[in-house]
């Protein structure tokens, strides 16, 4: 168990030196944690009476709470093991449930789906576990009893403390339950620390490499496109419809693996996070054109957006906005959308090689 716990605590080290940092005195206690729990995760299950305590990792943006389970993960043994972000878990544990396949044979339709997802997994690792929508707080629910009810681990990140879910007071008593079950059933890791890694220049990877996600741009409309990665603004003959999740999409162009759009069609439409995945696993770049400051979108609209950007970072696509600043003219308070702070976060990853 030892050598295994070391073992770990050099990968988290070198995997820190490969993109020229070191770990933050805020993440030393989530390093030893997960750390142990890779020590426990190597033990043959007979010799472990109880599964390893599941793991909740929350903090604000930007506080490496990613990268902490992505290293973990990737020190992991390959085989038995999943990582997924939570949009695109919970969209196709709801295709599971809802969609023509779903199962009505008398297994929990929940049971089903995630046997579907998850297979033999012994450990699953959620990036950006959140609550909002009421209508989807019951089967959120659900879906965490079932998962700490099976004997696998989950590894789970969250920009909310477990009591900061599902935060709408009309609708936070519907959660209550789960989150009393998160906190009786997880060990909760708090990594808040003084600095947002994403708003401070980061250091030169001695190996070199990156994310495409950091290599996009925020541009002002006209000659910053043009020159930024051989853009030129698409012509009329360009326009063409994109399939996306269940619908089809009007693009101004495909080039490639290059999708260019308006933000009025992604944004301002009934798209949704089901569509942006269908999009980010064709494309390796998506151009969004038009983007007002969010103050001028409709509340749906700064939320696609929002979600949009969490997609694309996720996936690590290379996001090009041309248009206005989208964070310009914000009133007091930021209150104009839900984790606004984490959008903001990633949009300040993006280079602006001319002000917009």
């Amino acid at each position: 168990m030892y050598q295994h716990d070391q073992a770990m605590r050099r990968h988290f080290r070198e995997a820190a030196a490969r993109r020229g940092f070191s770990v933050a005195p805020e993440q030393e206690h989530a390093v030893e944690r997960l750390a142990r729990l890779a020590a426990e995760l190597a033990r043959p299950a007979w010799t472990f009476p109880k599964r390893p305590r599941d793991l909740y990792v929350w903090g604000p943006v930007g506080r490496g709470k990613s990268w902490l389970v992505d290293t973990f993960y990737e020190g992991l043994p390959t085989g038995r093991k999943r990582r997924l972000h939570f949009h695109d878990f919970f969209r196709r544990l709801h295709d599971g449930v809802s969609g023509p396949a779903a199962r009505h044979d008398g297994q929990s339709a929940v049971d089903s789906a995630l046997d579907g997802l998850i297979g033999d997994s012994r450990v699953l690792v959620f990036d950006e576990f959140h609550a909002h929508d009421a209508g989807d707080a019951m089967l959120i629910a659900r879906l965490f009893r079932t998962l700490l009810d099976r004997r696998i681990t989950l590894v789970t990140t969250s920009n909310y403390p477990p009591a900061g879910l599902m935060p709408d007071p009309l609708y936070h008593h519907l959660f209550e339950p789960t989150i009393r079950l998160i906190e009786e059933r997880m060990d909760v890791l708090d990594v808040t620390g003084p600095v947002d890694f994403r708003m401070v220049a980061a250091p030169r990877s001695p190996s070199g490499g990156g994310r495409r996600f950091s290599t996009g741009l925020c541009l002002a409309p006209g000659a910053g496109a043009e020159r930024a990665l051989g853009l030129t603004v698409p012509a009329s003959g360009e326009a063409t419809g994109v399939q996306a999740h269940l619908r089809q999409l009007p693009a101004r162009a495909v080039r490639g693996e290059l999708v260019w759009f308006d933000f009025d069609v992604l944004c301002e439409t009934a798209t949704g996070v089901p569509d942006y995945l269908t999009l980010a696993e064709r494309f390796t770049t998506l151009v969004l054109d038009g983007v007002p400051p969010l103050a001028e979108a409709s509340a749906d609209g700064r939320q696609r957006f929002a979600n949009l950007v969490d997609v694309a970072c996720d996936r690590d696509l290379r996001l090009v906005l041309i248009g206005s600043d989208p964070l310009a003219d914000l009133p007091a308070g930021h209150s104009l959308m839900r984790d606004l702070d984490r959008t903001a976060s990633r949009l300040a990853m993006l280079q602006r090689p001319e002000r917009v």
